[in-house]
C-alpha cells in the first residue's frame, strides 16, 4: 500500500458514498486506475465493506455504557465461550480483549437506563465465567471519528 492508496482510504473514511469520478478527481488519479487501485484494497481486505454512519439518539439508543467484564477463569475454553456469547448481543456494538485488570471492555447502546438494567439481566448475568462487571457511562462525546490516522512506514 503507497501514498495514493493512503489517500483513496482516507477520502472513502470521510465520504464513503464517492463517485469513482470524485474520488479519482480527489487523489490525483484517472478513473481508471483508481478503479483499479479501489478493487485492489477491497481484493486484498484492507476495505472490508461499506455502511451508513447512524444517529444512535435518533435510532433510539441514545445511552452508551462502557462495561468492563473481568472473568474468573481465564482457560481457553472460558474466553471462547464468552466470546461466542457476546459475538450474539446486538446491544454490544465493540467488544476488546484488554490488558490488565480488565479482561474485556463492551461499548453498549441502549435505549434506557431500564434497558441497561435488563441488558445486564438477561443478556450478561447468563454468561458463564464472568467474575466481574464494571460499569461507565458516557455522558457526553468529545471526539468520534471514524477516519484511520495517516500510517506511518515502518
Amino acid at each position: 500500500m503507497d501514498n495514493k492508496d493512503q489517500q483513496i482510504l482516507r477520502e472513502l473514511q470521510v465520504n464513503g458514498r464517492l463517485s469513482n469520478a470524485e474520488l479519482a478527481e480527489r487523489v490525483d488519479l484517472s478513473p481508471s486506475p483508481c478503479l483499479r487501485r479501489l478493487r485492489n484494497l477491497e481484493q486484498n481486505g484492507i476495505i472490508e465493506g461499506y455502511t451508513a454512519i447512524v444517529n444512535q439518539k435518533a435510532y433510539g439508543l441514545p445511552i452508551t455504557v462502557f462495561v468492563q467484564i473481568r472473568l474468573n477463569h481465564h482457560s481457553s475454553s472460558a474466553a471462547q465461550e464468552f466470546e461466542r456469547n457476546i459475538r450474539k448481543i446486538d446491544e454490544i456494538i465493540d467488544c476488546h480483549l484488554m490488558t490488565g485488570d480488565t479482561d474485556y471492555l463492551l461499548r453498549v447502546v441502549v435505549p434506557s437506563l431500564e434497558g441497561y438494567e435488563t441488558f445486564i439481566r438477561e443478556r450478561i448475568h447468563p454468561i458463564p465465567s464472568i467474575a466481574s462487571i464494571n460499569t461507565s457511562f458516557a455522558y457526553g462525546i468529545v471526539k468520534q471519528s471514524r477516519v484511520l490516522p495517516q500510517a506511518f512506514p515502518q
